[in-house]
């Protein structure tokens, strides 16, 4: 029997009342991680983790919500995310560039740095403390005026298996890609992603056959991810050459970033076999 002043059990472990559970500690997260974006070079990578964290959350609840509530939130918390991107891809395009000190450029830096403050500007124009916190209000306020209740194990179930379904049909279309189709191979980045998300929110509720596969996920996930970097990298620099100081470097750097690509692209590739 439940305590006095308690909630039944069944209602405490319904879908519906649960979302805050999980979504309260990353909206604070992503609010912390706005607050301190012109202090912390690492906090735009770490804030688009839990941009994209509350994007998979909300497509978990998909079922619950319906699919034009979800889309419209899940929209601006990737427009969000974009914002810190363009920073985000000039770190890496540094850091990739750093490992061969004879094709690092000062100016690199301070095209970097131009972009952090970019993207803390179009962040703080953005709102993002109110607009999360209504988004999070608007989302409860549906799901708790719903008539019907979901067992939380029972979402937590489907959506992994729908997961996990969308990840083995990625990757079957990024085996039979043409070899530079690397939007096929961003999308079993993304697929990877997602899943490994939801096995980290349900992990602890979900039957031990359907929590499997968390390594092979992190190993994947981080491989495509690295050839994400070294694409994304070589064609930020394809476009703006003229941060080097002549032609020369600018191809001997582009030329670097190619070999680092096609190292990468072999290494995600045996993972598809």
């Amino acid at each position: 029997m439940d305590k006095p002043g308690t909630r039944p059990k069944s209602a405490r472990s319904d879908a519906q009342s649960q979302f805050s559970r999980y979504a309260q500690p990353l909206v604070h997260e992503a609010l912390g991680r706005v607050a301190a974006l012109d202090t912390e070079p690492e906090t735009l990578h770490r804030l688009r983790v839990a941009l994209r964290r509350l994007r998979t959350l909300l497509w978990a609840w998909r079922p619950l919500l319906g699919g034009a509530r979800v889309e419209r939130q899940r929209a601006f918390l990737k427009r969000a995310a974009s914002a810190a991107g363009e920073a985000r891809d000039w770190d890496i395009a540094v850091s990739l560039l750093s490992e061969d000190g004879a094709l690092a450029n000062e100016r690199l830096a301070s095209v970097r740095h131009a972009a952090r403050e970019h993207a803390r500007q179009t962040l703080s124009a953005a709102d993002l403390k109110h607009a999360l916190r209504d988004m999070l209000h608007e989302v409860n306020r549906a799901l708790n005026t719903s008539p019907r209740r979901t067992p939380l194990k029972r979402l937590a179930r489907q959506r992994v298996r729908v997961a996990r379904r969308s990840l083995a049909k990625r990757m079957r279309r990024a085996r039979s890609a043409k070899r530079r189709d690397y939007a096929a191979w961003h999308e079993v980045r993304k697929g990877a992603k997602r899943l490994r998300y939801l096995l980290e929110f349900f992990g602890s509720i979900l039957p031990r056959r359907d929590n499997r596969g968390m390594k092979s996920l992190k190993k994947l996930q981080d491989r495509f991810g690295r050839l994400n970097d070294a694409v994304a990298s070589e064609h930020l620099l394809a476009h703006h050459r003229e941060i080097f100081p002549d032609g020369a470097k600018a191809d001997a750097a582009l030329s670097a970033l190619r070999r680092e690509r096609r190292e990468r692209r072999k290494k995600a590739a045996k993972l598809l076999d």
